[in-house]
C-alpha cells in the first residue's frame, strides 16, 4: 500500500477480533500506529469488549458488530468515544464502503463475501484472508477486482509465499504451484483413531495459533482443500499444476516450480504477521519484530505425500476443480454446515467429508454463476441439503 508523502494510509479491517485481525492491528502498531495509519472501520462479531478496545486504541471512525443483537452493547461500550457504531449485514457493508484504500478481508466464512466484494468494487486493495471469496466466487471476484483497478494481495501464509516468489514476468514458465501443509494434529493418526476425536482435540494445531474454524479445517485438511481452489483463481493455473505436500515444521510456506527445474520457496517462522506485513506495505518490505529462522537449530525439514484416504478433503478439492462452475461454492457451504454439526456433537470428525461429498454429487449439474446472486443461491441450497444429509445420518 503506497500513498503520497506525509499522508496517512487509510485502511479498514473486516474481522478485527479474530486471529488475523488482532495480528493485523499488531503489525499496524509496529509500523507506526496512528502516526502512519488512519483506521476507518473495524468489524467483529460477538466479542464486543475486544472490538471496543481495539476501536478506541487505534482511533477507528466506525466499529461494527456483525451480530445485530449486540448493537446496544457495542454502543454502550463506545459511549463518549466519538466512534460511530453499526451492526448486522448493513453495518458490514457500511464499513466496506468507507474510503479505505486498503482493506483486510478477514471475516471467516461466506459472511465475508458480500462486504469484501463491496470493498473490491470501490477499487480498494484487498488483503485477502477470507478463503470463501475465491472458493465460492473466484471468477466473479477476480473480475470485480480487475474492473475496479484494485490489487488482490493474499494473506494466507501459503498464498502469500507463492505471491512473493512468483516472478511476474515469468508466469509463462510456471510449471507447478506447491502448497505446503503441516498435516495438523492428526497427521500420523489412522482413520480409526480420528473417528472418535472431539472438536477440542481437533482445534489443537501443532504450529499455528488460529481460531476454531481454521484450526479444525487444518485438522481435517479442508483448509488446504479450499486453498487449492483459491490458488487456481489467484495465480491463473490449471488444476493439474496445483500440488500439496505435507511439511510438518511449517517453515517452507509454499513453493513455485519453473520449467527450467528451479523451485523457489519462501521460508519463515510460523507467524501470520509476516504475511500481513507484506500485504500492508507491498511492494515494499517492512521491519517486523517476529522470530528469525535459526537454520542451525532447525537442522532438518521433512516432507510427506498427503494421504487422500485419511484426508479426503484434498480429493474433494480436485473433484471441485475438475467440475468447476459452482462446485467450489457448494463444497464450501456444505463444509461450513458440517463443521457446525461436528462442533455441536451431531456428527463425527470423519463424517464431515462424507456430508460434503454427498452434497457435491447431488448438485453436480448446477449451472455456472453469471452473477453473485447465483453464488448465494447455490450456497443456500447446499446448506439446506447438507442439513438434510446430517439429519438423516
Amino acid at each position: 500500500m503506497t500513498s503520497g508523502a506525509g499522508r496517512k494510509h487509510r485502511l479498514s479491517i473486516l474481522g478485527s477480533t479474530g486471529s488475523i485481525g488482532t495480528n493485523t492491528l499488531d503489525v499496524i502498531r509496529q509500523l507506526g500506529g496512528r502516526d502512519r495509519f488512519d483506521v476507518l472501520a473495524l468489524t467483529g462479531s460477538s466479542n464486543i469488549t475486544l472490538l471496543a478496545e481495539q476501536a478506541i486504541a487505534c482511533g477507528a471512525k466506525l466499529a461494527v458488530t456483525a451480530d445485530a443483537g449486540q448493537y446496544a452493547a457495542l454502543k454502550d461500550a463506545l459511549a463518549g468515544s466519538g466512534i460511530a457504531v453499526a451492526a448486522g449485514p448493513s453495518g458490514l457493508l457500511e464499513a466496506a464502503g468507507m474510503d479505505a484504500e486498503w482493506v483486510m478481508a478477514a471475516i471467516v466464512g461466506t459472511a465475508g463475501l458480500a462486504p469484501t466484494l463491496a470493498a473490491a468494487r470501490r477499487g480498494a486493495d484487498i488483503a485477502l484472508a477470507n478463503k470463501e471469496c475465491l472458493v465460492s466466487a473466484g471468477a466473479l471476484f477476480v473480475e470485480t477486482i480487475g474492473k475496479a483497478g484494485g490489487r488482490l494481495i493474499p494473506v494466507d501464509s501459503e498464498h502469500s509465499a507463492i505471491f512473493q516468489v512468483l516472478e511476474e514476468d515469468q508466469r509463462h514458465a510456471v510449471e507447478r504451484i506447491v502448497l505446503t501443509a503441516s498435516g495438523g494434529p492428526f497427521r500420523t493418526w489412522t482413520r480409526e483413531q480420528m473417528a472418535d476425536v472431539t472438536a477440542e482435540k481437533a482445534r489443537a494445531h501443532p504450529n499455528w495459533s488460529m481460531g476454531l474454524k481454521i484450526s479444525i479445517g487444518s485438522a481435517s485438511m479442508f483448509n488446504k482443500a479450499l486453498e487449492m481452489i483459491e490458488a487456481k483463481h489467484l495465480f491463473n493455473v490449471r488444476p493439474e499444476q496445483i500440488e500439496v505436500i505435507v511439511h510438518p515444521q511449517s517453515i517452507i510456506h509454499s513453493m513455485v516450480g519453473y520449467t527450467d527445474g528451479s523451485v523457489l520457496a519462501q521460508l519463515g517462522c510460523p507467524d501470520m504477521r509476516t504475511a500481513i506485513g507484506y500485504a500492508l506495505t507491498y511492494p515494499l518490505r517492512s521491519t517486523l519484530n517476529v522470530d528469525r529462522l535459526d537454520f542451525a537449530k532447525l537442522a532438518r525439514l521433512d516432507f510427506e505425500a498427503p494421504d487422500e484416504v485419511r484426508f479426503p478433503a484434498l480429493r474433494l478439492a480436485r473433484l471441485a476443480l475438475t467440475r468447476d462452475g459452482l462446485q467450489g461454492a457448494i463444497m464450501n457451504a456444505a463444509e461450513e454446515t458440517a463443521f457446525h454439526a461436528f462442533v455441536a456433537g451431531r456428527i463425527g470428525f470423519l463424517d464431515m467429508a462424507e456430508v460434503v461429498e454427498t452434497v457435491m454429487d447431488q448438485m453436480v449439474d448446477v449451472a455456472p454463476a453469471t452473477a453473485i446472486d447465483d453464488v448465494f443461491a447455490a450456497d443456500a441450497e447446499a446448506r439446506v441439503r447438507a442439513a438434510e444429509v446430517i439429519t438423516a445420518r
